[in-house]
This record gives C-alpha cells, structure tokens and sequence, in this order.
C-alpha cells in the first residue's frame, strides 16, 4: 500500500460485523480465563495484552500504523515527544555511558541530554549537524552507546545528513536515532537511509489538530545488538525473568527491551482515548502534508521578497544552505515550518507576532492552523546565548508554521502585519 492508504488502512481490519472505525478500548485491564494464560502473557508480552501501562489495544493499532509508514517493524508510543526521546537513549545507555548528538536540536530536547540525563551519570557529546565524518568520529569514546539527529531540526531548519552519520555510526557498532517529527514518514523515512530508531513528538503533524501530546519510538529490526556493546541485549534480564531480548524477540528486541522495561517502570503510556485520536490525525496526515509544503513554499517565496524581511530559512528555498540535503531526503516537501528573521531584530519580531489577526501566537508548531513563536523567549529560553547560536537561533528570529488556511489569507494577515512594523 501506498502511504496515503496506509494512513487509512494500516494497523486495524474490521472483523466481519466488526466496526468500521478503531474503537476505543478505555481499560486498564485485561480479563483472562485461567491464571496459566495471564501466565503466558506474562513469559510472552507479545501473546496479548497484560495492563495498559504497558499495551492497550487502540494505542497498539496506531503502533502498527506508524511503524508501517516508517518501513519499522514495531513502535511503542508514550506520553510525550519528550518522553520518547528519553527512553530511546536510556534504552541503550547507562550510568557511565555516552552518546552523541547534533546540537541543532529541539530546545527541550537539548536541556534533557545536557543537564537532566548528566544528573543520571549519561554523558552526551555535541557535535554539529554539518561536520564531517572524520570531526563525527573523534567525538567518539569507547563507552559510546549511540548517536542522534533531527531529520529537520527545531526551529532552524537545518537538514540532517542521515546517510553520512549512518555511515559513523554503524562502522563503529552504534545505532542511529533520528527524531523525525517535522518531515513526518510522508516527506522522508529515515530508515531507508541507515536509521535504526526512529522517533516523534506525534503532538506535531501527526496529530495535527493540537488535542494532546504524544510521542512514538519506532523500531527499523536492522541493527545487531549481538555485537558486543550492548549486554543488556544479549545477557539474560533478571528484572523480567531472565529474558534476551535478542534471543527471545530477535525481531525487534530493542522495542520489546524498552517497552517491557522502560515502560513498565516509567509508566508513561498514552490512553485510548489518547490513540484514537491520534489516529484521526494519521488518518489525514498524506494530504495535510502536501497542503503544509504548498501553503509553506508560497509564504517563503513571498517573504523572501519582502523588503522587511532580512532572512527566510526554508530548504525548499534554492538558495537555502540545506536545499541539496532537501532534495536528497525530503524532495516532496520540507514541511510547513520556516524560521523568518525580520530587519530590526527583536523589537521588530516581537511586533510582528503581536499585530497578526489570524495566526495565533503560541507554544505549538506544526498544526492545522497557522502559528508563530518567538524561540529564545520561549522554547529555548532555558538555552545560553552560545547554546541559541549552536542550535541556529539569532535573538530575532521567528518561527513560523504555515497550517492549511487558505494561503491568500495567510498571505493577507503576513502582510498587514509587517506593515505594522
């Protein structure tokens, strides 16, 4: 199936008399017939569902969905983008242990690796999204667990070279994370470039509507964790019975790890209530996508020219830095996001959000509707002047998220905005 019918299809077959559209399951349990068949469940997790800390049977339909468009062969969702950037580091790294990022990355997302998981004795390596393999390689230790990216990175823009930190990683053992929330699986899938996990703030454009916060860790099946580096992987799990993951469920091991581990202690799984409406959101995501790039090339091309305007980062932009990377990762589009940076700096930034009528002025990005916000007042805010520079972040600096109003109207409110200016 195409991506557009995996959106409707994928994940969930009505039984005959069946309903049409995925119910929703609100339980947290599950009735067994015997004590030998929760048993079962128990020595096999993947039999069916135990608890809905763990499974739930309208989450597991939107599981199946996103590891389908990310050519993945298992995901596992959690409570929020951020909770699944945590634990698909913690999946693979200890107290001890260290990975290594790009640092244009999501500002939280940054905070996360460079103070909250040093507190837990996790080291993380920054490293430039741009530089070469070689200057890649020497950020490496011997206790390295892993490396990770941002496919389109929050909020400057820049494009990652999945295939060239694929190449570092796995010719040293270690498996690549790309956090593909902006792209989303309809504008690029990270694992046919050498990704291993895939993840998302499925708040973004999966959801699409801004009705609740999400995340997802998808699983590629491909990385060898028997390589020696990963112990955990191959040696018997004595806080699950002595399970290996690698022998046990050879066929996505790194999901089941974090799944009957990490997420059976954390406990930070989404509802039913929660899958069923994201996927609503997955059920459009195909279309709205190719709306949010039109709507997004217009706007770009249009303020680009405007004589208030001193810079418009956008990749499908020709003379944008990243615009060879686009074509090569993202050629059906870069999203709807851009980073607008307006002459006067700041002052002039702060003014221009303040006299929009339609577009909202909010912590969000990514939604139906068109939004704006000022990063290093607000997401970012927590960042060092360095850290905004090595995420791409000038003080003036706006990000813009095109939604899918009509773009002569979007167009409209732009312009008598800047006018205010």
């Amino acid at each position: 199936m195409q991506d557009e019918t995996k959106c409707l299809h994928s994940g969930y077959t009505p039984e005959n008399g069946g309903p049409r559209v995925m119910p929703i399951y609100q339980s947290t349990t599950f009735r067994y017939t015997s004590t030998q068949e929760i048993a079962a469940v128990f020595d096999d997790p993947t039999r069916s569902h135990i608890y809905s800390r763990f499974t739930n049977p309208t989450v597991d339909v939107v599981e199946k969905k996103i590891a389908d468009l990310e050519h993945a062969v298992a995901a596992m969702c959690t409570s929020s983008g951020q909770m699944a950037s945590l634990m698909s580091v913690l999946n693979l790294c200890s107290a001890g242990d260290s990975f290594i990022s790009t640092s244009a990355i999501y500002g939280g997302t940054v905070n996360l690796f460079a103070y909250t998981l040093k507190k837990l004795g996790i080291e993380c390596i920054f490293v430039d999204v741009d530089a070469d393999e070689d200057e890649i390689q020497s950020k490496i230790k011997p206790n390295t667990k892993a490396i990770f990216g941002e496919t389109l990175t929050n909020p400057s823009l820049q494009i990652f070279d999945i295939e060239k930190f694929a190449r570092v990683a796995h010719s040293n053992g270690l498996p690549l994370i790309v956090d593909n929330t902006f792209a989303t699986p309809i504008l690029c899938k990270p694992v046919d470039f050498g990704a291993d996990v895939v993840i998302h703030s499925t708040s973004k454009y999966m959801d699409g509507h801004a009705l609740q916060v999400g995340g997802v860790i998808a699983d590629s099946g491909k990385f060898d964790y028997t390589n020696g580096k990963f112990p955990e992987f191959t040696e018997p799990d004595e806080s699950y019975h002595g399970t290996i993951y690698t022998r046990d469920y050879a066929f996505a091991p790194y999901i089941i790890k974090a799944r009957m581990q990490l997420m059976r202690d954390f406990g930070a799984y989404p509802s039913g209530h929660s899958g069923f409406l994201l996927n609503i959101g997955l059920e459009t995501l195909a279309i709205r996508m190719k709306r949010y790039c039109e709507n997004a090339m217009t706007v770009a091309e249009y303020l680009s020219n405007h004589p208030k305007v001193e810079h418009v980062n956008y990749p499908g932009l020709k003379d944008n830095k990243y615009y060879t990377l686009a074509q090569k990762y993202l050629p059906d589009g870069q999203s709807g996001v851009m980073a607008v940076t307006l002459k006067g700096g700041k002052e002039s930034g702060i003014k221009f959000m303040d006299s929009l009528k339609m577009a909202s002025n909010e912590v969000h990005v990514a939604d139906i509707r068109t939004c704006v916000l000022h990063p290093a007042s607000a997401t970012h805010r927590q960042l060092s002047d360095e850290q905004l520079i090595a995420c791409g972040i000038s003080p003036g600096l706006v990000r813009l998220s095109v939604g899918l109003e009509n773009v002569y109207d979007i167009l409209k409110d732009i312009d008598c905005a800047l006018d205010n200016i």
